[in-house]
């Protein structure tokens, strides 16, 4: 089958550390399963600048093509690109890809992000954008959702699109998924949280609730702006820096609890490789994987607060050991289900069910 993707979340250069991998990796699956894909970057100068990613000029790079742009597409667009060649099916994903897309003229299926909510619930977009993504959304024939929370709440917001939504979420490589974990240790709980050091993720939170509890060990992998403030939290915590994926798996599957309360996620692939590597996994109620852990079932769910994360903290330690173990394997059971091939593999079966 020839696929046609079109999104601005796509490396040019897999080398990039400021683009996340997760559509590459649908990409790959497919191509993995003898599918033809072809990539289309619609690049708002502005944004690359104001984001600090980097600039590539127009032009084909490899299986990319990348296509600058200063203006929204408030022409026609068909003008600069080649002729396109038959596809049977063309994916869009993120606004820009989104309102690229309905510019072709072609039926296409609109993935949503995080950010294509901010566009239809912000009142900073209500008078122009808001509009365009609402309509490119009506003309698109099936609309995939990337998370469980994200497709809640977009038909809070239009139930109409109903019949043809459904989730596409991310999945892990099977390579890396444990089959089994380690005990324990109730006298030294290894506590782990990653992530860039942005104020929506709450690492302060979590050093806040480790902090003074008896037991605990934490690390925290990442680094940004204000770590010199989250390091005068708690002198006790390690901080590692920014690691290779490799090395943040190694930490992984020599923790026990993987915690990262952030907010406004739009999937969050860092706690599906903690569940891979073993950990009992915390993640926000209501944000980027809730609905895939379910809480006390395969993990833990918890607001961004530090009195109520270290509940969770104090629960898991309090837990019989019987307990522990079911809450821990059903969470690899789970993630057996969140492989990344499987994941690609339905993507696709959702859309031919809603065809």
């Amino acid at each position: 089958m020839n696929i046609l993707f079109i999104t601005d979340l796509y490396p040019v250069n897999e080398n990039e550390k400021t683009t996340p991998k997760t559509l590459l990796n649908f990409v790959k699956e497919w191509e993995n399963s003898g599918h033809n894909i072809d990539v289309i970057k619609p690049n708002f100068i502005l944004n690359s600048f104001l984001r600090g990613k980097p600039f590539y000029k127009t032009g084909q790079y490899g299986k990319v093509l990348n296509i600058n742009y200063w203006t929204p597409f408030w022409f026609n667009i068909k003008k600069k690109m080649p002729r396109l060649k038959q596809y049977d099916l063309v994916i869009a994903h993120m606004p820009s890809g989104i309102l690229f897309a309905n510019k072709l003229g072609l039926p296409f299926i609109a993935g949503v992000h995080n950010s294509d909510l901010e566009i239809l619930t912000n009142p900073l977009y209500k008078f122009h954008f808001k509009k365009r993504l609402k309509t490119a959304l009506d003309n698109a024939k099936a609309i995939a959702c990337r998370s469980f929370v994200i497709k809640d709440k977009l038909l809070k917001l239009y139930s109409e699109f109903e019949n043809k939504t459904f989730t596409a979420p991310s999945g892990v490589k099977k390579e890396i998924i444990k089959t089994d974990f380690h005990p324990l240790n109730k006298d030294k709980i290894k506590v782990l949280t990653c992530a860039n050091f942005k104020k929506r993720k709450n690492i302060d939170k979590v050093i806040e609730a480790c902090k003074w509890l008896k037991g605990f060990e934490l690390t925290v992998i990442g680094d940004g702006k204000g770590r010199e403030n989250l390091e005068k939290i708690d002198k006790s915590v390690k901080f590692t820096g920014y690691l290779p994926h490799s090395e943040v798996l190694a930490k992984m599957r020599e923790s026990d609890i993987f915690i990262l309360t952030s907010t406004g996620e739009t999937f969050g692939m860092v706690y599906l490789e903690a569940m891979s590597q073993g950990c009992i996994t915390v993640c926000t109620k209501d944000d980027g994987i809730s609905g895939i852990i379910k809480d006390g079932q395969n993990g833990f769910l918890t607001l961004p607060i530090s009195n109520e994360i270290r509940k969770i903290l104090l629960n898991i330690k309090n837990m019989d050991d019987d307990s522990l173990k079911t809450l821990r394997y059903n969470s690899l059971r789970t993630i057996g289900e969140y492989s990344s091939d499987r994941c690609a593999d339905e993507y696709l079966q959702q859309i031919f069910k809603i065809l």
